[in-house]
């Protein structure tokens, strides 16, 4: 068995008989008793040592016999403030800040009370010195040998540690609360993953400070010169809520630097208090949008969805089956959920029914695009709340087959909202997107007819509708990030269409909780999520690499591909038209978009004439004419411009 001070049992080593674990072999009425023999002496020796050291090593007679007519005083009030204290019930193994404090608490007032019964027991008076010098040896003897075990047990951990196979050199960023909590567990397991070099930490005054016997190297901007000085290959982050302004000073400083990041949860404030390895989590690309998370109101999201027959078509899709998990958790009185592709609609009902076994939900395999079907579905459930999520929504592919775009946008969209106004639905909910102001792409364009579409059917009807236009969403089937994952694991290149592309992002979770709480509040019929700033990609796909660990350029390249057919450098959230808007709530803007034209109903029969005939410059013809702003991509070096008269029109693309 591998003994440490006193008996202590050092991790690893076979533990029946620790003396401070109250095993068999020592019992806790021995250990006691063992300590407190252990105090007595330490007493008896640290009192004469003061004397020696006040008198130079030569103690006059009168003086040692002083010494020993008082020792027995000394030696009753020293035992007594032990056990007064429970010192003797120490658990040496977990020796902290507290106890040291109820040591040296214990020792002074033992020493106060020492010298007030000089004069009740009428003694001769010790030198003060002698006095000073006794506390301080007692104090510090006591201490030593019970914080040994802890020492010597953290160095042990600490070498096997650092000798680990597989054990990643590690540097934590914060020194303070979450950083202390953090680094005290990461110590206490001696087969973790991380060896920590030592923390770093703006905050001058911790600077070549301790912490758990770990050194604060510096500031946060040393982190470059500390990673290659020291060979670390992790940062973990221990600094709640962390700005994303932070998280990407830190990329930059390390985007030359092979390591990778790991952060705290954003809860921990709500953790009370306590933080392990186990909570921490990679960082991702969440951690990086230009503006703060958003918080939600579950008591008003009950009140707008308990009770009420939701259907969500697209439900299998990203941001379908978000919003079928996040209504799920506010009792609605039934959630049919309509897509065409029925594994991941067979997924998903699954998902949900563990979850939720009382809910009342329900799979209903159909397109959109059958009207006929659709009323069915209607007449059958009768949903109150209809979410209309289902849409072709890749943009190339659309440039390569509009006619597919518009028949499931825009005819199929028509097709929902008229089965929503035929089931007298209340609220009707679609979900568009920024590509649809100025659209330069057909699925653009489909979408901004789809609003056009719902607006003119809600003239007439009974249903409120309203769309809901946000940017892109993070981890969507279609987004980016999934792309560049794939192409980091694969080793590159990452590919970016160009380097000054920008994008509005945001967490499916955050888009359809603004998207419930947007469509179902009567704002109005067009409300515009705020999406904080337009994210760079090529900076996204770098941060994504420096995330993993490597380095651009030299690890993994990222390759410019040029932009596709269909795609802008940028996308805007609002139309000229639609720039007089007002804030509603948080993250919410309602704005008025222009009204369909007089002959909207026979400009729309052209296109789905020119749709269901497969004629490509017909319908890029027939979305000219109808959406004014838009302006699609080369076809055959001539595109529509107009269609003002039966007549086409056309200018060339260069």
């Amino acid at each position: 068995m591998a003994q440490g001070v006193i008996g202590e049992v050092l991790p690893g080593a076979d533990r029946p008989g620790d003396p401070w674990d109250g095993s068999p072999r020592w019992s806790p009425h021995f250990r006691s008793l063992y300590v407190l023999v252990l105090d007595g002496a330490i007493t008896v020796g640290a009192l004469f040592c003061a004397a020696l050291v006040r008198f130079d090593g030569t103690m006059p007679a009168q003086w040692q016999a002083a010494l020993e007519q008082r020792l027995p005083l000394l030696l009753a009030l020293r035992l007594a403030a032990v056990i007064g204290f429970g010192l003797h019930r120490w658990s040496f193994r977990s020796s902290g800040l507290s106890e040291a404090g109820r040591l040296v608490m214990a020792n002074a007032l033992a020493t106060v009370a020492f010298e007030a019964s000089r004069s009740f027991f009428h003694f001769e008076p010790l030198p003060r010195s002698v006095i000073a010098l006794e506390f301080f040896f007692t104090t510090t003897l006591m201490g030593v040998y019970r914080f040994a075990p802890r020492m010597a047990r953290q160095w042990y951990l600490d070498q096997r540690r650092s000798r680990a196979r597989g054990a990643r050199r590690t540097i934590i960023v914060g020194a303070g609360s979450a950083g202390d909590l953090l680094l005290r567990d990461l110590l206490s397991t001696p087969e973790g993953p991380w060896h920590v070099i030592g923390l770093v930490d703006d905050d001058p005054g911790k600077r070549g400070t301790f912490l758990n016997g770990k050194p604060v190297l510096g500031s946060i901007e040393a982190l470059p010169e500390l990673v290659t000085k020291h060979r670390v290959s992790q940062v973990l982050i221990a600094i709640p809520r962390l700005s994303p302004e932070r998280i990407r000073h830190i990329l930059g400083l390390c985007k030359h630097q092979s390591v990778s990041f790991k952060i705290i949860p954003a809860s921990f404030a709500w953790l009370d208090q306590k933080i392990t390895a186990a909570m921490l989590h990679d960082l991702s690309p969440e951690h990086l949008l230009p503006r703060d998370a958003i918080a939600f109101d579950q008591e008003e999201m009950h009140k707008l969805v308990a009770g009420r027959r939701i259907l969500v078509t697209g439900g299998a899709g990203s941001i379908g089956s978000e919003i079928a998990r996040q209504v799920a958790g506010h009792a609605p009185a039934s959630l049919v959920l309509l897509d065409i592709n029925e594994n991941e609609l067979y997924l998903l009902v699954r998902q949900l029914q563990e979850r939720h076994p009382q809910l009342k939900v329900s799979s209903i395999v159909a397109d959109i695009r059958d009207l006929d079907r659709l009323m069915r579905v209607g007449l059958e459930h009768r949903p109150q709340y209809v979410f209309h999520a289902a849409a072709h929504k890749h943009v190339p592919l659309m440039e390569d087959s509009p006619e597919e775009a518009i028949k499931n946008n825009v005819f199929g969209t028509q097709n929902v909202a008229l089965m929503a106004d035929a089931c007298g639905a209340e609220r009707f909910v679609l979900i568009s997107t920024d590509k649809a102001v100025h659209p330069s792409s057909v699925m653009g364009a489909s979408k901004r007819l789809a609003e056009m579409v719902i607006r003119d059917i809600a003239s007439h009807s009974r249903t409120a509708f309203t769309a809901v236009r946000f940017g892109n969403v993070l981890g969507s089937a279609g987004s980016v990030v999934p792309l560049f994952k794939q192409q980091i694991q694969r080793g590159g290149p990452v590919t970016v269409t160009h380097p000054d592309c920008t994008r509005y992002f945001m967490t499916i979770p955050e888009a359809v909780g603004l998207v419930v709480m947007a469509g179902l509040g009567g704002y109005g019929e067009l409300c515009i999520l705020d999406m904080g700033a337009p994210v760079r990609i090529a900076e996204l796909a770098a941060n994504m690499i420096t995330m993993a660990g490597m380095v651009v350029g030299k690890d993994i390249a990222i390759v410019y591909t040029g932009l596709r057919p269909g795609e802008k450098l940028e996308e805007t959230l609002l139309s000229e038209e639609e720039e007089r808007t007002h804030q509603v709530r948080n993250r919410i803007k309602v704005a008025q978009s222009p009204a369909p034209p007089p002959d909207f109903h026979e400009r729309l029969e052209r296109l789905g004439r020119a749709a269901r005939a497969g004629d490509v410059l017909g319908v890029k013809l027939a979305l000219c004419g109808l959406i004014p702003t838009y302006t699609p991509s080369k076809l055959g070096g001539a595109v529509p411009v107009a269609d003002q008269t039966s007549s086409a029109q056309f200018r060339v693309v260069q």
